[in-house]
């Protein structure tokens, strides 16, 4: 029997290794059946070192790996990940490592709203962020009532451009602020520091006690509107909406699996939001732009983030949640694998767009899978290029949005939510890790 091309890429990826090869006929397969309802993404701030994470180079010497030159096989058979992370590294039959991702931008905002929109800058149009795509698609437009909004940051906003792009402000993100894991969180507009169910509830008291010209509209469309939204506000901050961000509701060996820090509780709290069925959480982690002093940076960071993403990839399989949540980890662009040594840096590793990392798993992603390979340096992607619109366009099929379909512009231009590439940066969906493709 004579096996083609497409029978061997077939068996490659059933092989122990759990590898998964690029082709150009897969790469551009048929659309698995869509599966996700919600998505946490992780938002890495400043863009992760990926030599010292997902895509580790023991080789390639103490210039470009530091101190940390001993990866740590995983739960499955032939994949390494960065020595620091041993949790995840338990885990990683639930993702998969997307090291060809590339884009080759520097700058922290072109690059950002690049891998945020699958757009690059300067072409006049301010196109929205995917969660606010979703919050479109999968929110307002799909007759979302939740009390809490479709698209939530935590906790705070990234800053670098509009999320809502053209969509406009009703599309825009709803950032917590506050810290959770202070009790109580703090969330803004819904939890205040210092002041009691108890006294919430006077407080609703004596204002419509003072309303008296609302009393003399009744009847009136406005103050029935204004009333409406009175009422659905208070049902948020002294309803059971609102204790969705109460985590002491959590018990606390759940609460100290996930980590006792911002980012570990932020993990939790994102569960628990999309348990409660809202479609688009980011978690915008601070701290990864590490031009100077790196390594003391990484030995704070990374068991933070290691407590944090490998609970969330457990817990969400272990309540059956992981099958519709897409989680997607990656930042703006990488690190440069060689280290910059020399003062003022001390050991700083600086931007880079050409070869980084990405992490996605759950609502529909296989895993246990390996996506793309740079050299042995890791500062060129040698083998299967993913361009940020190239995930994106995966993201939103296995979402069940079509990336042809039309988004609102306020001028009426017929914009799609994920146009075809003008500029060569475009090398097919992931069908080769999307669970039900098929070429």
């Amino acid at each position: 029997m004579t096996m083609t091309r497409r029978d061997m890429l077939k068996s490659s990826l059933a092989g122990a290794a759990g590898l998964a090869l690029y082709d150009p006929l897969l790469a551009r397969a048929v659309a698995p059946v869509p599966r996700a309802k919600s998505v946490i993404q992780i938002w890495m701030w400043g863009g992760p070192t990926h030599l010292d994470t997902f895509d580790p180079k023991p080789d390639a010497g103490y210039d470009y790996c530091g101190p940390y030159d001993k990866p740590i096989g995983t739960n499955v058979d032939g994949i390494q990940i960065g020595q620091a992370l041993p949790k995840l590294a338990q885990q990683a039959d639930k993702y998969s490592i997307l090291r060809g991702m590339t884009h080759g931008v520097n700058g922290h905002e072109t690059a950002s709203y690049l891998v945020q929109t699958g757009h690059k800058s300067g072409d006049g149009m301010v196109y929205p962020s995917v969660g606010g795509v979703v919050s479109y698609f999968k929110g307002y437009r799909a007759g979302y009532e939740g009390l809490i909004p479709p698209y939530i940051v935590l906790t705070k906003p990234q800053g670098r451009f509009s999320e809502a792009g053209f969509l406009g402000t009703r599309y825009k993100p709803f950032a917590t602020g506050g810290n959770p894991s202070r009790d109580p969180f703090v969330v803004e507009g819904v939890v205040a520091a210092g002041i009691s169910r108890k006294r919430q509830e006077h407080r609703r008291k004596l204002l419509n006690e003072l309303d008296t010209l609302g009393r003399q509209m009744k009847g009136n469309a406005a103050f029935a509107a204004s009333d409406r939204s009175q009422a659905q506000a208070y049902d948020l901050i002294l309803g059971d909406a609102g204790k969705v961000f109460d985590l002491t509701e959590e018990p606390d060996d759940v609460r100290a699996r996930y980590g006792r820090h911002e980012f570990g509780q932020s993990c939790l709290l994102a569960r628990r939001l999309v348990e409660r069925g809202v479609p688009y959480v980011t978690i915008n982690y601070r701290g990864w732009d590490t031009h100077k002093q790196h390594f003391q940076s990484m030995q704070r960071q990374l068991p933070q983030l290691d407590s944090g993403l490998a609970t969330l990839f457990a817990d969400l399989s272990e309540r059956g949640l992981l099958d519709s949540t897409i989680v997607w980890w990656g930042g703006e662009f990488g690190r440069t694998p060689k280290i910059q040594w020399d003062p003022p840096w001390n050991g700083g590793r600086g931007h880079f767009g050409k070869a980084f990392s990405s992490v996605v798993g759950g609502g529909g992603f296989a895993g246990g899978q390996m996506l793309g390979a740079t050299d042995e340096k890791g500062e060129n992607v040698v083998e299967r290029k993913i361009y940020p619109r190239d995930l994106i366009g995966s993201i939103y099929e296995l979402l069940g949005i079509d990336p042809a379909a039309t988004l609102p512009h306020p001028q009426g231009l017929n914009v799609k939510a994920m146009p075809e590439a003008s500029d060569g940066q475009d090398a097919g969906r992931l069908y080769e890790i999307m669970k039900g493709a098929r070429a």
